[in-house]
């Protein structure tokens, strides 16, 4: 926003309706007056000609009727107007017009008035040409060093140059590899037509060779042509400038050298007469319009540029040192004299506003209107102000923050997972074991009642498990459409996640009476991913150096009904154990007591015991109430494994101290590698490269943190807030640092704090009012323990792993912990809500 606004000088709307481009616009002393005033000339799309001789009584008066010189219907659409020595034989200057497929060349002249309605104005056509192609746009000046007079050359909509030298043609030619016709200009210094073309780089042509060239579908071109026989079309010089040019100007005064300025749609170019830069600005916003129009000290030129902000801007060269606020967008600017005033900004708009306007700091004298007063009520404003407060807490309290499915009637949204893999596995080629990884199938339905816009879907899964694709946009322009998105699954890591339910969630907007926007709104549904698809029915194992046991209060199922398709032995119907190997990870087996309610699971690697726990208690539930058996329970009645779950945490921390220390080694290695490149380069007198303006530094500072700091200050949080026992502890303030620690001993002794304070009845509730949490067995105590932390740094475990090829531990994901804790709190009762906010935190650390 600039501080100052252009001052308007004098300002008209012209016409109804009508449209305006960059050629509709000119300034000259059309009429010949000879006192050196210029005269507004502009022309539309719906064909009027306008000329205005603005003289305001004072400064800011609109149009008065005889600021009107001349309107005059031309019927055929105006491109451009140009105003030169267009008649042969005269030294005055004429009106050219171009028309689509017509240019016309008047003669404008006035006749004093007798009465107080002033001078008559009027228009006589001196000569016409009929164009056999439409015209795109013309530029004029004296084509090949003529003195006196001006030619004229139109560029068509395919790229052909149609020179008239005044009342007779002359000859046209076809610009080579011509797609889309660019802005024109003529260079008078080096006699040479300037445009950009559709390859998006500035061509120049010598008027010599265009004059003397030969269309090549009219002749061969032969080693024994000489200059007088034609020749073929060259280009003069080239420069690529990357993008598409909205205007060309070429510009010489006394105090400097001849340049050619170049607009385009993100910079400003100055070239010299041979194509070379002289320099070039990117643009903050997006340009509508320029004119390079003097220069003020030597060897630098001033430009004005307007842009779409409604925004005038003054550079000396590249050096901004006017802005300006404008009352419309400009599509042409020009600078003239007008009334003796000298440096006016005549501007205008692609809808028909013209101003007059100069650059000043004139003050804008606006006073805020005075508010009325009135004596407020508080009590009054106290009880609205309870009322407001007691409906939103209510409306939160029955909504929630996603809307539920069944309460939404405006759209319907429904999932089906399908029951057999794809036949092509959609897992890419270059994943590790791509061959044996199945995909699946699942297709969301979505239904409307009414009409709806902006409807976006966004499905989500837990990593590693990959979507083919995540998003889907519909537009429900009808009610009662029913719109299918498809998309598969697999799974693209060797880990297991941490549990098998995707969310599919619709955000859509609904239009009312007061809002023909449109209300945001969502609905979500859930679906579940088949147990197949990351693991594959394996042998039991009678032995395993982890065990967990649940126990129940209804008598064993056979893990046949629980498990179907993972059985060894299907014809026997009282399965007891069961086998499982996970993608690319151990063999789990499960194993269900024949005589007590009890369920073991064991596997070699902690981590990998959690899947398959929070499988079965899922399935052990629905079994139940299809049987109609409401009062189901399990427990975990053991020890809490803190010991093993510190033992991942110690070997997740030594993974990433020794990935640092091979970090370290690297950086030493790539500065001796710069060291004897910069020698190379000294020798081989090579320019050094450009600098990475601390690119590596942000990079860097991206994955310095790590779960033990982040998961240390989550747990901390936690035992300070609503964990705390006496008001000291609420008082203690975490550093605003997360430094690397020593050892992991004070994480270590955070988390056993935590499940003591836990076990001991603590809760996750810092408002009175919350609702109450039923408390439940801990069957899923493991979800805290069984995901270890791993590395948090991709870039460190992958350098680690190429280095040392020692630790296949270094590729487990970080998000086991926080991902599998969420999904088991809704289990244990709140008594894991603190482990599993402290992990989530730190997933959220970690990942961003």
């Amino acid at each position: 926003m600039s501080l100052f606004k252009a001052r308007d000088w004098w300002s008209s709307v012209l016409g109804e309706e009508e449209e305006f481009d960059q050629g509709c616009l000119c300034l000259a002393d059309v009429d010949n007056s000879g006192n050196g005033q210029d005269k507004i000339i502009v022309g539309s799309f719906m064909g009027y000609l306008r000329i205005f001789n603005p003289q305001p009584v004072r400064t800011g008066d609109g149009a008065q009727a005889e600021d009107l010189l001349l309107e005059v219907h031309l019927r055929d659409p105006v491109l451009q107007v140009e105003v030169g020595k267009f008649v042969s034989g005269a030294e005055t200057l004429h009106l050219a017009v171009l028309h689509p497929r017509k240019l016309c060349v008047y003669s404008v002249s006035g006749t004093l008035g007798n009465v107080e309605h002033g001078n008559q104005y009027q228009i006589k056509l001196m000569y016409e040409h009929n164009l056999q192609r439409t015209a795109c746009n013309m530029t004029c000046g004296p084509f090949g060093g003529v003195k006196g007079r001006d030619l004229i050359c139109i560029q068509s909509v395919d790229g052909m140059l149609m020179v008239f030298e005044q009342e007779s043609y002359a000859f046209g030619r076809f610009l080579p590899g011509a797609l889309l016709p660019g802005p024109l200009a003529y260079s008078p210094r080096t006699d040479a037509f300037i445009t950009v073309s559709s390859c998006r780089q500035v061509e120049s042509y010598k008027y010599q060779v265009l004059a003397f060239a030969t269309d090549a579908d009219k002749r061969q071109e032969t080693e024994q042509q000489k200059l007088g026989s034609g020749k073929r079309l060259v280009m003069d010089w080239t420069l690529n400038i990357g993008e598409q040019a909205l205007d060309i100007r070429v510009v010489s005064f006394s105090q400097s050298a001849s340049s050619v300025f170049v607009l385009g749609e993100r910079n400003f170019f100055c070239l010299k007469d041979n194509g070379q830069i002289r320099f070039m600005k990117k643009l903050d916003c997006s340009p509508s319009c320029f004119l390079p129009y003097c220069s003020v000290s030597e060897g630098t030129v001033n430009t004005l540029i307007g842009n779409h902000s409604s925004m005038l801007h003054i550079y000396q060269d590249v050096t901004l040192k006017w802005a300006t606020q404008l009352p419309h967008v400009p599509v042409a600017v020009r600078v003239g004299c007008l009334h003796d005033l000298k440096g006016v900004v005549v501007t205008l708009s692609d809808d028909g506003h013209l101003q007059c306007s100069y650059l000043g700091t004139d003050p804008s004298l606006f006073q805020a209107p005075k508010v009325e007063s009135r004596e407020l009520n508080y009590d009054e404003l106290d009880e609205e102000f309870k009322e407001l407060k007691k409906i939103i807490r209510d409306v939160n309290r029955s909504q929630g923050v996603w809307p539920v499915a069944e309460r939404e009637d405006d759209l319907k949204v429904s999932a089906v997972v399908s029951p057999d893999f794809d036949s092509v596995s959609q897992a890419p080629d270059g994943e590790a074991g791509a061959d044996r990884v199945p995909s699946v199938t699942v297709k969301v339905t979505l239904q409307n009642r009414v009409v709806l816009q902006k409807a976006r879907l966004s499905v989500c899964v837990q990593p590693p498990l990959v979507l083919t694709c995540d998003q889907f946009t519909f537009e429900f322009t009808a009610p009662d459409m029913t719109e299918t998105a498809a998309f598969s699954v697999y799974l693209k890591r060797s880990s297991p996640p941490s549990e098998l339910e995707g969310a599919a969630v619709v955000s859509y907007s609904r239009p009312t009476d007061r809002n023909p926007d449109g209300i945001p709104r969502a609905v979500q549904c859930k679906f579940r991913l088949p147990l197949k698809l990351v693991c594959l029915p394996g042998q039991p194992s009678k032995t395993a150096s982890h065990r967990l046991t649940i126990d129940t209060n209804k008598p064993a199922v056979s893990l046949l009904a629980l498990f179907p398709g993972f059985a060894s032995q299907p014809d026997d119907d009282q399965v007891n154990v069961m086998g499982f190997q996970l993608l690319g990870g151990s063999r789990v087996t499960l194993l269900a007591s024949r005589s007590s309610q009890r369920y073991r699971i064991q596997s070699e690697q902690f981590e990998d015991l959690w899947l398959i726990t929070n499988e079965l208690i899922l399935r052990l539930q629905e079994y139940f109430e299809k049987q109609g058996v409401g009062d189901f329970a399990c427990a975990f009645s053991g020890p809490l494994p803190l010991q093993e779950y510190f033992e991942l945490i110690d070997r997740h921390f030594e993974l990433r101290v020794n990935g640092e220390k091979l970090e370290e080694l690297l950086s030493e290695r790539a500065v001796q590698f710069r060291a004897i490149q910069r020698r190379l380069l000294t020798r081989f007198k090579d320019k050094t490269p450009a600098p990475l303006q601390h690119l590596d530094t942000l990079l860097d500072g991206t994955y310095k943190q790590g779960w033990v700091e982040t998961a240390d200050a989550a747990i901390s949080h936690l035992l300070k807030t609503c964990l705390s026992r006496s008001s000291k502890e609420q008082v203690l303030n975490l550093g605003s640092q997360l430094d690397v620690p020593r050892d992991t001993s004070r994480l270590k002794k955070h988390i056993a704090l935590l499940c003591d304070r836990l076990a001991k009845g603590g809760r996750l509730c810092l408002s009175a009012d919350t609702a109450t949490v039923q408390p439940t067995v801990m069957p899923d105590a493991m979800a805290l323990y069984t995901q270890a932390p791993q590395s948090s740094q991709p870039l460190h475990t992958g350098n680690a792993r190429k280095t040392s090829g020692k630790n296949p531990e270094l590729g487990r994901a970080p998000w086991h912990c926080a991902a599998s804790t969420r999904t088991l709190s809704k289990y244990s009762g709140g008594s894991l809500n603190a482990a599993g906010a402290c992990a989530s935190h730190a997933e959220t650390r970690v990942t961003s």
